[in-house]
């Protein structure tokens, strides 16, 4: 039994909701999303309780992940048009630097060439401290593109284990190791 998909979605008087065959609308004071769901899954919006539940047409494992996922997702999207989600980034090392020009932020991670990457529409991405150690924080409705460009920007120099130099989360812990160590001896 799915115990996350049974729970309805409480949605704030200043968020609007509306349903059309199994695309749910979701318009608040932040921004705009759409998302077409499973046609077996049954999205319902009770107004008058400000409350959106999930039905699944039967007890099926498969249609029991739906439930979930399906609900999860719905909660995600009333939590982004509301408060919006962010990742903060921290970009660490000598001559590592970030800045936005345009439509674009450019990355210098130790490469040949500066490294450019479009900012995806409806992300934020705010750069507190452009040189070491970088701070960025991305920002926008949609969880998972949030997460995916976070990633994508992670990705393009994940922090290495000597010196922790690359881009790492802010609250990531990177497991430091110990470097080549000489001995003092005779040959």
């Amino acid at each position: 039994m799915s115990r996350i998909g049974k729970q309805p979605i409480k949605v704030p008087s200043d968020v609007k909701v509306s349903i059309s065959g199994n695309t749910v609308n979701i318009e608040g004071p932040k921004s705009k999303l759409s998302h077409t769901f499973h046609p077996d899954i049954v999205v319902e919006y009770k107004q008058q309780d400000n409350q959106v539940l999930i039905k699944r047409p039967s007890d099926e494992k498969y249609y029991k992940a739906l439930h979930g996922l399906t609900r999860a997702l719905i909660a995600n999207m009333v939590l982004g048009v509301t408060k919006g989600y962010s990742k903060k980034l921290e970009i660490v090392g000598l001559g590592y630097n970030a800045k936005v020009q345009g439509k674009d932020i450019v990355l210098t991670l130790g490469y040949t060439h500066p490294v450019s990457l479009e900012i995806p529409k409806g992300i934020k991405v705010d750069i507190t401290n452009p040189t070491n150690p970088a701070k960025l924080t991305i920002s926008g409705p949609d969880k998972q593109m949030v997460g995916q460009f976070s990633a994508v920007i992670r990705g393009l120099r994940p922090p290495e284990p000597y010196k922790g130099m690359g881009v790492k989360y802010e609250d990531e812990v990177i497991r430091r190791k110990a470097g080549k160590a000489f001995t003092s001896g005779a040959a």
